[in-house]
């Protein structure tokens, strides 16, 4: 699209003629505003039967926001339905847990989460587990702090096209409407976000990552700067690596086609109080079967259809198996390794011979690491530390590390199960239904361990990757930050610093914490570490800790009261190209659908709103082959403006 297009078009649909002020009266009656839609076949008004007659079993595997979301709707209509979550916890990437730090518990997550307006499908689930709206209170403010220019507040912008483009530009101090309206080349590559449309979009863009397209496109660097390279980052991909067409999609949801803006609410208490909680409450109560702490290791099929479900629980199975060269087992600490099947053992030397542990924290079954320094073990996921025996001394493990039958046979290491270990044998979970929600690791393993004789299939599954890994890390310091106005920042320049939280300034119990001790509770997060920056944790600890005191340098001064650091990779991939052959809700069984932000879908949906429409996708195919009445999907626009 030309600028003189581009710019009529603009115009002429914001009926602007006799200046901004015709334009924000037109804007108010215009027609062509983005408006709340709802999704293809599953909109309103289509009929069906309510409930079944004969209830159904179902099994759902995986415990986050997409295997929620489905439980819920399959329990209201009078399905059976069992929730295998391999995690103590439900959740996902919202759970949390408690910490004891500074005399105190204190409850901690994966780190802050913004709940946008846009989150149709989301906040309708919240809204039927009883989820009060006073834990929600309005962000005041979407700031970006620069490293080398002037902090710029986004958020305040006006829901009404194009008055929403306009008022961005002009509460920016670096971007200005005309040097913008003349750079034509720049003007065409914005245009397309106004253009989204998901068969043209993917099929144009999906080859090059949205760093390259802005270059392609001329794309105004203040632009790039300013609103595209921070917000992309935080899909969990960085703008290099982040494909353009996802891009695009991801813009037109949160900005250009949304009806609602930038606006997003933050939670006043932690997310596992709540919204967690009453949403396992809500399963409770409409029968759903938890079953937390067991792990889905296959399916099981006959013909066309999944029969069941073998789920165990993360200590249990027959299947560990390993053999290890003694002469690679360290003389002190301990040497990682992973079964055929993916479980990961640690094993050491102890005395004049040697020791095993089953690999996987016993909270929320990570992998853990050998603790070079402390002699122990260290999960990274969760910050949880154990003793060489094993034995939990911080974080949020409970139970010891399971010990494994280790002995020389033949010169080499043979690594089992104890003989006497008394854990569940794994068992097979009948069902006439089956919604796959685990995130791309869980999915992974599900369908390579269930051999389902299905080639293509199988490689679409394994071709799903994980974006770079991400860090959090939180800080209880002796003094408030007082040039800190908003309770979350996004950061731009930086090596790892991309977000800043201030806690205790808009969550229970650290404003407390903080009036009592005049201190500051404070978490940075660094989205999506480039493998060139991937460090040791005390050193990525101590350049976040120096990008802190560049941006708010009364920080320098401050004593760190207590820490703590938590690093994983499980964020869904989204690279150039992935896109094709990326697997879709439904699979080659005709009762087995997939769920999770990770499913290749049409619908302009993103992170949390994406695995809350999914499962509900999801149970409306199930749903369909019943007869019964749909459960309306509402969503942004399905196309941009000028598609």
């Amino acid at each position: 699209m030309e600028r003189r297009e581009f710019i009529k078009k603009l115009l002429k649909r914001a009926g602007i003629g006799a200046g901004v002020a015709v334009a924000g009266t037109a804007g108010l009656i215009g027609y062509y505003q983005p408006r709340k839609e709802f999704y293809g076949s599953d909109a309103e008004g289509v009929e069906g039967k309510e409930r079944l007659e004969v209830s159904k079993k179902v099994v759902v595997i995986g415990g986050g926001l997409a295997g929620i979301s489905a439980s819920l709707e399959l329990a209201l209509r009078g399905f059976e339905v069992t929730l295998v979550e391999s995690s103590p916890l439900l959740g996902g990437k919202l759970t949390g847990w408690n910490l004891e730090a500074l005399g105190e518990s204190f409850p901690v997550e994966h780190g802050f989460h913004g709940f946008f307006d846009q989150y149709y499908n989301l906040n309708e689930m919240f809204a039927s587990a009883g989820v009060r709206p006073e834990v929600f209170s309005a962000s005041p403010g979407y700031p970006v702090m620069f490293k080398n220019a002037p902090e710029e507040l986004f958020g305040q912008t006006s829901k009404l096209f194009p008055l929403n483009v306009l008022s961005m530009m002009g509460q920016s101090r670096r971007l200005d409407l005309i040097s913008f309206l003349k750079n034509s080349r720049g003007l065409t590559s914005m245009g397309e976000m106004f253009r989204y449309e998901y068969k043209k979009t993917f099929s144009k863009y999906d080859s090059i990552d949205f760093m390259t397209y802005c270059r392609q496109g001329e794309a105004l660097p203040a632009f790039v700067d300013t609103v595209l390279h921070p917000f992309s980052d935080a899909t969990m991909n960085r703008m290099e690596v982040l494909s353009a067409a996802e891009a695009l999609r991801y813009f037109h949801f949160y900005f250009m086609g949304s009806p609602e803006g930038l606006a997003f609410k933050i939670t006043n208490r932690d997310c596992m109080s709540a919204l967690v909680n009453p949403l396992e409450a809500r399963l409770k109560q409409l029968g759903v079967k938890l079953r937390k702490g067991s792990t889905a290791r296959s399916v099981k099929v006959n013909g066309e259809k999944v029969v069941g479900v073998v789920v165990d629980s993360p200590e249990s199975g027959s299947s560990l198996f390993l053999q290890v060269d003694p002469a690679k087992v360290p003389q002190q600490g301990f040497a990682a390794y992973v079964t055929a099947d993916g479980i990961p053992i640690v094993v050491g030397r102890k005395g004049s011979g040697y020791v095993a542990y089953d690999g996987r924290c016993t909270h929320a079954g990570c992998t853990v690491r050998p603790d070079t320094l402390a002699g122990g073990f260290y999960c990274p996921c969760h910050a949880g530390r154990y003793n060489a025996s094993g034995i939990p001394v911080s974080g949020p493990p409970k139970a010891p590390l399971v010990r494994l039958a280790v002995a020389l046979e033949g010169g080499v290491l043979v690594v089992r199960r104890e003989k006497n270990f008394e854990g569940r044998e794994a068992e097979l979970l009948a069902c006439d239904y089956c919604v796959a929600a685990s995130d791309v690791r869980g999915i992974r393993k599900l369908v390579k361990a269930s051999e389902l004789g299905r080639p293509e299939f199988e490689s679409q599954v394994a071709s799903l990757g994980e974006a770079d890994p991400y860090a959090v890390y939180r800080l209880w310091i002796d003094r408030p930050l007082d040039s800190a106005e908003f309770p979350f920042y996004t950061v731009s320049g930086y090596t790892y610093t991309d977000s800043v939280s201030l806690y205790s300034h808009f969550q229970e119990p650290f404003i407390s914490w903080a009036k009592k001790h005049g201190g500051c509770v404070v978490e940075l997060h660094a989205y999506a570490i480039a493998p060139k920056d991937i460090r040791p944790e005390e050193e990525i600890k101590a350049t976040m800790l120096q990008e802190l005191h560049l941006l708010f340098p009364e920080s320098k001064d401050a004593r760190i009261l207590h820490e703590l650091f938590m690093q994983q990779s499980n964020f869904t991939r989204w690279a150039p190209g992935d896109h094709a052959r990326r697997p879709g809700l439904e699979t080659p069984f005709s009762n087995l659908f997939f769920a999770g932000d990770w499913v290749k879908v049409d619908a302009p949906v993103f992170l949390m709103e994406a695995a809350a429409f999914t499962g509900r996708l999801a149970a409306n195919a199930i749903f369909r082959q019943e007869s019964l009445k749909p459960t309306p999907l509402p969503v942004v626009p399905m196309e941009g403006l000028f598609a």
